[in-house]
């Protein structure tokens, strides 16, 4: 049974880990959508891998991974994190493939990133300024630079002219070399071509021989460019949709989808987040969940667990299982708050609205819930988790519309539950 592992919430999830626990359950891990502005932090016996393109699977030898083509890849941030990869023993030769359909981000579109970050001013996005956007603008302007074009020496000479003259009419304080690209284009393409593969073509015949498939998204469903709190998302699908078209698989291809959240919420970059705290308890819980950014340090902001949003979640993609991490970060808590509905202009609604007015009051409605003191941490067994977490997960099942499957109690791989009884446990059995 082929699964998909995507965010439920604003990214940062600890989607990673999620997908190396499981990787030893299947043969290929494909990742579908985003770029190096994702970051899938995994620790293994203490040691701590950041992948922001290669798929969390790598870490597992005999494991293929594919990156598709609705990922933009950067190739200097790929080289960089193959040859971090190496430094740590992990080879990914022969097991590491790009989908030839992949687009490209050129030093150009980090430079544009940056311009319209600033000329948007306090409307802005907040992004990485890594060249993601404005590489698929390029994308769906039909003037992208894609794997395949690399073996095109003429095609690709006019591209790129085309591309960096357009560059040169936006940004004139500096002027920009077309065959300093270019050269430096098919330099990298003498690296990267030994990996392209056709990746729909790819998954074919692997889920043909009987191979299982993981499929593995970046950032959260709230940040998808068509579900997300537009226009404060990011520029592709990271829900389910984003598998199919991301991947180049059919739907029935999918057997289940595991939605990752977090026992608590937070998000980075600017856009409505109506649980955010900001006090004390906001900075306790970025602190002791180690809330900064794994690919820009940036601290997140912090808030309670957001039914309404992982509800909304639920029903976009599909959700069968929830995987709820870092519950040990609530330990010691007297206190949990739950939002199980927002009061929008002092009405309450309880699914998640299509916009959410710049002007409009809106604030989150509270159940609370107790407490524990006993630590979660490391705990393997759902019976070795104290009462009130228990009833707290029961609550969250509730309110999210969504079984629990696993509970994650630390970063290690190992500090991990899956319960038998949730339909987790069913698929990767399967």
């Amino acid at each position: 049974m082929n699964i998909v592992v995507l965010g439920a919430q604003w990214g940062d999830e600890g989607k990673g880990k999620i997908v190396d626990l499981l990787t030893p359950n299947f043969s290929v891990v494909g990742r579908y959508q985003g770029g190096h502005n994702a970051g899938h932090t995994v620790y293994v016996r203490g040691q701590k891998y950041v992948l922001h393109l290669i798929p969390s699977g790598i870490l597992h030898p005999g494991v293929s991974c594919l990156i598709g083509n609705g990922v933009v890849v950067d190739p200097a941030a790929l080289f960089a994190e193959i040859d971090m990869l190496a430094g740590l023993g992990i080879d990914v030769e022969g097991r590491l493939f790009i989908s030839d359909r992949a687009h490209l981000i050129l030093p150009y579109h980090r430079e544009l990133d940056v311009l319209s970050e600033a000329r948007r001013g306090e409307r802005k996005i907040g992004t990485t300024s890594r060249g993601i956007g404005p590489a698929y603008e390029d994308k769906i302007g039909r003037r992208g630079v894609r794997l395949s074009d690399l073996h095109d020496a003429a095609g690709l000479v006019e591209l790129v002219r085309e591309n960096v003259h357009a560059r040169n009419q936006i940004i004139r304080d500096t002027h920009l070399d077309w065959q300093d690209v270019h050269a430096t284009l098919v330099a990298q393409g003498q690296r990267m071509l030994r990996w392209a593969v056709d990746g729909s073509l790819f998954l074919h015949q692997a889920m043909r021989e009987g191979r299982r498939v993981l499929f593995e998204g970046a950032q959260g469903t709230m940040l998808d460019i068509d579900h997300g709190t537009y226009p404060f998302v990011t520029s592709s699908n990271a829900s389910v949709g984003g598998v199919c078209t991301g991947l180049g698989v059919p739907p029935q291809a999918i057997g289940g989808v595991l939605g990752v959240a977090k026992a608590y919420a937070t998000r980075v970059g600017e856009g409505p987040f109506v649980t955010e705290l900001h006090d004390a308890l906001g900075e306790r819980l970025r602190e002791t969940g180690h809330e900064y950014g794994a690919s820009t340090g940036r601290p997140r902001r912090c808030g309670w667990y957001d039914a309404v949003a992982v509800r909304y979640a639920a029903r976009v993609n599909g959700i069968g299982a929830l995987a709820l991490t870092k519950l040990d970060v609530l330990d010691g808590l007297e206190t949990i708050n739950v939002a199980v509905a927002y009061r929008v202009d002092g009405r309450q609604v309880d699914e998640f609205p299509s916009a959410l007015p710049a002007g409009a009051t809106i604030e989150p409605v509270y159940e609370s819930w107790p407490g524990w003191t006993t630590p979660t941490k490391g705990a393997t067994q759902y019976d070795q988790l104290p009462a009130a977490a228990q009833r707290y997960i029961a609550r969250l099942e509730e309110v999210s519309g969504v079984p629990v499957g696993l509970v994650s109690t630390g970063s290690d791989r190992d500090e991990t539950i899956i319960r038998a009884d949730r339909p987790l446990a069913g698929w990767i059995s399967r």
